[in-house]
């Protein structure tokens, strides 16, 4: 909560002056106003401690310029003049003319004599100046010093974390910015490109159609003149009385008439008579007329800085980190993670499949901290809201939905029709593929049945892990059997695209980057990067032993493979 007319800083340094290691003593006649100020003296006749600015006004004020006063060299030496005072003197905020001289355990509140009286006559009154004596070595005041120390430490640690909180809103903001600024750079180079696409397009139809008129005018010319010709010689014949010649210019006069294409002419000129304008796009002109159209903020309960979207990168870079060490001493054979998933910022779930486990691995301190021994090999995971994950169990033909709040729960099993592999979750819903019969399910949470896509074709050989496209158009397949590809597949079961390439041996597990694109590891040592089109790859890793499955951490921008073997590997991406 924001305090008004001061700074973070400030009060951080208020409540660090009241700390015991700062001042033995503190100035009582501003704690009394609630300020925490170290004791710079001490006046015997009040028996107060006094700060500077007090101890200097104590000496001007007319009713105490004449008492005893110590400075801090001398101020111990009250502690041996001193005596000890039971005498109350603060006055009633109700009763003004009043002392406080009573403590109501009832109701846990000081008062006066009239306040007594007229509040407090059957409760259980302390009557201060008999319970006060040695107050001061009580373990009362002892415990209440301690609480209050432990309460102003509470408030130092607050203060930092809003100090920290600050920050972090000022680089959450900045980043927000500074993706809209992108993203609308982006926007205006796409509209400019579609733009300059429509106006070549304007461009050659309008340099066609002149190239059309010019031909027809060429050729009415042409006609023209030689009609001319025919008129003129014609007309000399007749004049001169030259009948016979006459007659044969009239003959050949005719027969020229009509060798003229005039009339084809024309024709040629119909073409170019068909006019063309500019139609608006009406899906775009809709959408531009939406609040949301450009973006919206997505509040969450933490501060995180917004994931990046991008219009496909051509080229990512994939940087050697670290390993981490996956195996435990109660395995029993060389790890084969052939399901990674990240569970939160800091936590990721394997599928060991030879060693029949789920492993939770601290990314913080790169160990496997939680283990959970299964009956049966797993192979695919996908978390899911509320804090659970869907593992999948090929040989039992069945999905487990797990809790992993705590520590790894079995909350549902879910039998399947087919071997079930890969998983991933995707607007509410799971999507699995399965062999045996080849097909791609889709399942509600609860694990009901909406739908079944036959895979019955001569492209799938031996399908195992499954992405989804944000739109929930592309449905993307790895196929492990002998021919060696990536499959892209609509809802509907037909195959919209197939990506092969020489060094795609054997593909795994994917995983699907902010733009849409792929990362796909192969069996024989690399990692392919994909677009979402399924047109274009290359190799973005070479010569690791044996990876079987991917997942990325948009939180610390990291690549995470599995692989057959003891050690997880780590990559960041840029």
């Amino acid at each position: 909560m924001a305090v008004s007319g001061r700074k973070l800083s400030d009060i951080h340094g208020s409540a660090s002056l009241g700390s015991a290691e700062d001042f033995d003593n503190s100035c009582e006649p501003c704690l009394f106003v609630g300020q925490h100020v170290g004791a710079h003296g001490f006046c015997v006749e009040c028996q107060e401690y006094l700060c500077k600015n007090c101890f200097e006004c104590h000496k001007k004020t007319k009713a105490t310029r004449n008492h005893q006063l110590l400075d801090k060299d001398n101020v111990g030496k009250h502690a041996t003049t001193s005596k000890d005072s039971d005498e109350c003197t603060e006055k009633c905020s109700v009763h003004k003319k009043e002392i406080i001289k009573f403590f109501c355990h009832t109701h846990k509140a000081l008062g006066c004599n009239d306040c007594v009286i007229l509040d407090h006559r059957t409760c259980n009154i302390d009557y201060i100046p008999d319970k006060c004596a040695d107050i001061g070595d009580s373990e009362e005041y002892m415990d209440i010093m301690k609480k209050l120390k432990e309460k102003m430490k509470e408030a130092e640690d607050v203060l930092k974390k809003a100090e920290v909180r600050d920050k972090d809103i000022d680089k959450c903001h900045a980043g927000i910015i500074k993706e809209i600024l992108n993203f609308r750079k982006e926007i205006n180079e796409r509209l400019d490109q579609l733009q300059q696409n429509i106006q070549k397009d304007a461009d050659k139809k309008k340099s066609d159609d002149k190239k059309i008129i010019q031909k027809v005018v060429d050729e009415c010319a042409n006609i023209s003149t030689e009609v001319k010709k025919l008129q003129s010689s014609l007309q000399a014949n007749k004049n001169a009385r030259q009948n016979g010649q006459l007659y044969i210019n009239i003959k050949r006069a005719e027969c020229k008439i009509n060798a003229y294409a005039v009339k084809k002419a024309d024709e040629h000129l119909a073409k170019s008579d068909m006019q063309y304008s500019f139609e608006r796009n009406a899906d775009l002109e809709k959408m531009l007329s939406k609040r949301d159209t450009f973006g919206k903020l997505n509040l969450s309960s933490s501060l995180v800085v917004p994931t990046k979207k991008k219009i496909y990168k051509e080229k990512y870079t994939l940087t050697y980190k670290e390993d981490i060490d996956i195996r435990t001493k109660s395995d029993k054979s060389n790890c084969s993670i052939t399901g990674c998933a990240v569970l939160s910022s800091n936590k990721l779930v394997l599928a060991d499949k030879n060693n029949r486990k789920l492993k939770v691995v601290d990314i913080r301190s790169k160990a496997v901290f939680e283990e959970k021994v299964l009956n049966s090999q797993p192979w695919g995971i996908a978390v899911m809201p509320r804090d659970h994950i869907a593992i999948t169990n090929p040989d039992e033909r069945a999905i487990y939905l797990m809790s992993t709040s705590g520590q790894l729960s079995e909350v549902k099993k879910i039998p399947v029709k087919g071997r079930c592999m890969g998983i991933t979750y995707h607007q509410d819903h799971l999507c699995v593929v399965c062999q045996g019969p080849y097909s791609v399910l889709v399942l509600d949470t609860q694990g009901n049945v909406q739908n079944t896509i036959s895979l019955n074709n001569d492209i799938f050989n031996n399908p195992q892990h499954i992405v989804v496209s944000e739109d929930s158009r592309h449905i993307y397949i790895s196929d492990n059997g002998s021919h060696h590809c990536i499959v892209s597949i609509t809802l509907q079961g037909d195959v919209s695209a197939v990506y092969k390439h020489k060094e795609l041996s054997a593909p795994q597990g994917m995983v699907m980057l902010d733009d849409g694109s792929l990362l796909v590891c192969c069996w024989y040592g690399t990692i392919h990067h994909i677009s979402g089109d399924l047109k274009q790859g290359q190799i973005m890793i070479d010569g690791l032993s044996y990876p079987r499955s991917i997942c990325y951490s948009h939180h610390h921008d990291e690549v995470y493979i599995g692989c057959l073997g003891d050690q997880l590997k780590v990559y960041s991406i840029k």
